[in-house]
């Protein structure tokens, strides 16, 4: 019994790693874009951006993933997803994405805006570009700063990819859950935790070592 549901559990996992993996890939560019905006002079661009911001890290994600799986169908009458795993995977990828993109724009702002101004002047003064000064002199810094509260969102995505279960994307919390339906055992929802406690705990390994390289600036 523990080998068939240590395989159900990995075949969950999987699904957890998919979404952990794809949400990081697309969020954290796409974060830096939406902080730029977020910094832009220009007010029709600044002040949209911002009320996302706001918007999304003022809700629950779960919230989110509901308005974003069944609004369609709700609104517009359309059911964009299917009714397939495949689309509603799409959907929780894309709730995901959005959300933590916004919490790493906030991220990325405080960042940015702990860089000593001067720094930037002294940039202009040697005759540099504002995309040299932003590559060559921020983004160094940037990375450096970053590291700490990117990783605890980081860590913090992967539980929150737990919540996808709510539109029944498979992952590993429903395929422990399943048991106590199909067997009535409730131990292989517990034995989930150690699926997290180790990534997670290789994650935290992963990130201190970052850390340590990135010690340049000392």
């Amino acid at each position: 019994m523990f080998w068939t549901v240590t395989e159900s559990l990995l075949i969950g996992f999987w699904g957890t790693l998919k979404l952990f993996c794809l949400t990081l890939l697309f969020s954290l560019p796409l974060g830096l874009f939406i902080c730029l905006c977020s910094r832009s002079k220009v007010k029709l661009i600044k002040y949209p951006i911002r009320l996302i911001i706001w918007i999304i890290r003022g809700t629950p994600l779960m919230l989110q993933l509901l308005v974003i799986y069944y609004g369609p169908g709700i609104f517009l009458g359309i059911n964009v997803w299917g009714t397939d795993n495949s689309g509603r995977f799409i959907a929780a990828l894309i709730a995901f994405v959005i959300n933590y993109a916004c919490y790493f724009s906030e991220i990325y702002r405080g960042g940015i805006q702990s860089i000593p101004v001067g720094q930037r002047e002294a940039g202009k003064v040697l005759g540099m570009s504002r995309s040299q000064i932003f590559f060559k002199i921020t983004m160094l810094q940037l990375i450096k700063r970053i590291v700490p509260p990117i990783s605890n969102e980081i860590i913090t995505l992967v539980k929150d990819t737990s919540l996808a279960r709510v539109i029944a994307v498979y992952e590993i919390i429903w395929n422990g859950q399943a048991f106590i339906k199909s067997s009535g055992i409730i131990w292989p929802l517990f034995y989930t935790g150690a699926f997290y406690l180790i990534f997670s705990g290789l994650l935290s390994i992963l990130f201190n070592r970052i850390e340590k390289k990135l010690d340049y600036f000392r």
